[in-house]
């Protein structure tokens, strides 16, 4: 139903019930806000209904007894409310929208703002400013997506590594060859703002009402590439196969020196991304202020998905309405936390690397989620006092994992693989060959059976050994022995912090701005994007209109 009053309330009615094999699931929705809004007096029907969240609840699934928890936003006509504790005792909430606020400085801005970097931070962030006739440059060391794309499949495929235009490199960032997942555990008004502009470039609407909203990387490209034409028609420029090589701060204002020349600038962001270890590496010749942070290694499990829908729907596992199975482990009795990370449904293990002379892994899947396999990571937390405590350390640590995985696996790339069972059991020769379950990596063209306790360190197979079964006694079949481990994950996040103040500026540097994931401040598509948003924010405050 369309709004009808110029004035409306919205009311967030939380826990809302409904059958998975409820027919007419909307008209369900409906009837039960009705229901609750009588139960605190509210006779007027909605306006409109919009559905805010939905969650599976499959904790019955044995007796075929799942159902959607729904959280949904009643619009209703210009009324009074009952009381603030009445609303609270049935889970209903008057929701007051803020605007996003922008606040403008005095300083005038002598160049334009540059972001570094094209991932979710940088593309917000260069938006943004955009869009407030800033006129940024975008500087990004990879190629536009398509061309991304076309060098990704290409060594998919065995072609030689492109170090510059790769999985973890190009417009987009490391996101665009994921899952396109949008969960985030931050509690920021400007997520449901990022989720919007999302669906304005081409993403699905029910990322608006998701518990787990994904894009897909197939969708995903697109709206990369919707993004980025957005920003050069507002003005903007993008620079590809620009990669930043070093920073100069003189007279007030910040030089970028490129592989493609110098600009100058009076605000650099730079959003960096968690694996541009060679800019990492400038940074800290140039005194920037950077500290090692925690961080998780680990490795892929694979699983057949019709195996994972089963373990989570029962009988019901296949109901259309309940799409592919997904979950989220953790185990945190342990010396170290171990939890699974990036799971993706329906999707495939995917070379990541970066640098030649070292294996990377990581999950992708399309929107449609419809491969044969699960997979995800299963992560150990790394501590500083693990790799010296230096952000020089942890990048050397990074990098070691990633050239044993390179050496196991045969030295061209290949994944080392092991059968769950064989790992647990520890054994380090006559490994077992994947059979039920085929491996997804490169097309499951290019792997070698290996011990990985020769590529993990000892504390991290310690961990995976003491957790795996105890995620498999919460997920039935998780430690299988036939599933497959391939290794090895080491870019869950940044393993260091470019520090910043208040400001959102370095704390040695003047006018450069830290953002996003490879900076240290998010951890995920959707927080890097808000840090984006913020880091724009705080350049705006600081500039006068232009």
């Amino acid at each position: 139903m369309k709004h009808q009053h110029t004035q409306t309330i919205e009311l967030l009615l939380s826990d809302l019930r409904i059958g998975v094999n409820e027919p007419d699931l909307n008209g369900a929705l409906e009837d039960a806000i009705v229901k609750r809004l009588r139960r605190v007096g509210i006779r007027n029907t909605p306006i409109e209904v919009r559905l805010h969240k939905r969650s599976i609840d499959a904790r019955r699934r044995g007796g075929g007894e799942i159902s959607f928890v729904c959280k949904a936003v009643a619009f209703l006509p210009e009324i009074t409310l009952p009381s603030a504790e009445r609303l609270h005792a049935e889970k209903i909430e008057h929701l007051v929208r803020e605007p996003m606020h922008i606040q403008r400085g005095i300083k005038q801005m002598s160049h334009p703002p540059i972001v570094v970097g094209m991932g979710p931070a940088g593309l917000f962030a260069a938006l943004l400013l955009a869009e407030q006739g800033c006129a940024p440059i975008l500087l990004e060391r990879g190629d536009p997506v398509d061309v991304r794309t076309q060098r990704v499949d290409a060594f998919l495929r065995g072609a030689i590594l492109d170090t510059e235009s790769n999985v973890q490199f190009g417009a987009g960032g490391a996101g665009t060859f994921s899952d396109g997942k949008l969960v985030t555990r931050i509690h920021d008004p400007l997520c449901s703002y990022v989720l919007k502009r999302f669906c304005e470039f081409g993403a699905p609407e029910e990322i608006m009402w998701q518990a787990k909203p994904h894009i897909g990387t197939d969708l995903l490209r697109g709206v990369v590439g919707n993004m980025a034409a957005r920003i050069e028609a507002l003005g903007g420029t993008i620079r590809y196969r620009c990669r930043l090589d070093d920073i100069l701060c003189q007279d007030g204002e910040v030089i970028a020196r490129t592989c493609d020349g110098d600009f100058r600038t009076s605000a650099l962001v730079l959003a960096l991304g968690h694996s541009a270890r060679d800019t990492y590496a400038m940074l800290m010749e140039r005194g920037f202020a950077i500290e090692p942070k925690p961080f998780s290694v680990g490795v892929r499990i694979e699983h057949l998905q019709k195996d994972i829908d089963q373990a989570l729907f029962g009988d019901l596992a296949g109901h259309p309405a309940l799409g592919r199975g997904e979950y989220a482990l953790s185990d945190t009795t342990g010396e170290r936390g171990v939890y699974t990370f990036c799971m993706c449904p329906g999707g495939e293990v995917i070379a990541a690397a970066s640098e030649e002379g070292g294996v990377v892994v990581n999950g992708m899947s399309v929107h449609a989620r419809d491969g044969r396999n699960a997979n995800s990571a299963v992560a150990v937390s790394v501590r500083p006092s693990d790799f010296g405590g230096t952000p020089q350390g942890a990048i050397a640590f990074q990098r070691t994992l990633e050239g044993a995985a390179f050496s196991a696996g045969g030295g061209d790339y290949r994944v080392p693989l092991q059968t769950v069972g064989d790992f647990l059991a520890g054994k380090q020769k006559n490994l077992r060959e994947p059979t039920r379950i085929m491996p997804t990596y490169m097309h499951g063209l290019h792997y070698r059976t290996a011990a990985l306790d020769g590529v993990l360190p000892d504390f991290v197979s310690a961990a995976l050994r003491r957790s795996l079964p105890l995620m498999g006694r919460k997920l039935n079949g998780f430690d299988a022995p036939d599933a497959l481990l391939s290794g090895v994950e080491t870019r869950t996040s940044a393993p260091l912090r470019i520090l910043r103040g208040e400001n959102l500026q370095s704390l040695t540097h003047p006018w450069v701005y830290p953002a996003g994931e490879g900076a240290g401040y998010a951890g995920g598509i959707t927080s890097a994007a808000v840090d984006g948003l913020r880091t724009a924010l705080a350049i705006l405050a600081a500039f006068a209109p232009q």
